[in-house]
């Protein structure tokens, strides 16, 4: 089944680069972020300097299987302290789509290919100091293969139930914010098509790659 798209990544505009002039001097740029001081003047006039991280964005995926099962990572994160519960993601490539990104993601850190792909929406992570947005998606009828971990990622592969993993955000096991709100969304999303039509979840199917 080919993939399908539902919505337009391509349109968005990060609202904090609309309206505001401004210059920046380059403090470290390294492989994933740019850190400058940017010197503005606000919409009411007010001229300040900001420390401003700059991050190319990424995608974050709920893919959900034929039994209702979500795909977590239990991935070890130096920055987050240590072992943290995520769904499959990654930043966005230079010229590549947030659609491109999210369908190669769950690939090489699920090995699972999907057949349909839905937005569910974006969110910025820390607004206060950095310009990172990620984009959600739900994924479903999935073809499960092997995945591809790059050198320096550290994780194991779980399917737990969507009500489980729901739990989990709900009593604090799992923190991850891109997490718990694509979650969140996706199941909010599903219970609405339930509503819609009682079995609507039976189109999510699942191949075994031999």
């Amino acid at each position: 089944m080919a993939s399908r798209h539902a919505g337009d990544c391509k349109s968005w505009i990060k609202p904090q680069e609309k309206g505001l002039s401004h210059t920046t001097r380059s403090i470290f740029e390294g492989r994933v972020i740019r850190l400058g001081i940017e010197s503005l003047t606000l919409p009411n006039g007010t001229q300040l300097d900001l420390e401003i991280v700059r991050h190319p964005g990424g995608a974050a995926v709920v893919a959900i299987n034929a039994q209702q099962q979500v795909c977590l990572l239990r991935q070890y994160r130096h920055a987050g302290g240590g072992w943290l519960w995520e769904l499959p993601a990654g930043k966005l490539e230079p010229d590549e789509s947030p659609e491109v990104t999210a369908e190669r993601e769950l690939q090489e850190e699920a090995g699972v290919q999907a057949g349909c792909w839905e937005k569910l929406g974006n969110i910025l992570v820390t607004p206060g100091f950095c310009d990172e947005v990620i984009h959600l998606f739900m994924a479903s009828a999935l073809t499960m293969g092997t995945p591809q971990p790059e050198t320096h990622e550290l994780f194991e592969v779980h399917w737990v139930p969507l009500k489980d993993a729901l739990a989990q955000v709900h009593n604090g096991t799992i923190t991850d914010a891109k997490t718990m709100l694509g979650l969140m969304l996706a199941d909010r999303l599903l219970g609405q098509r339930l509503r819609q039509d009682p079995d609507a979840t039976q189109g999510t199917t699942a191949t075994t790659k031999q």
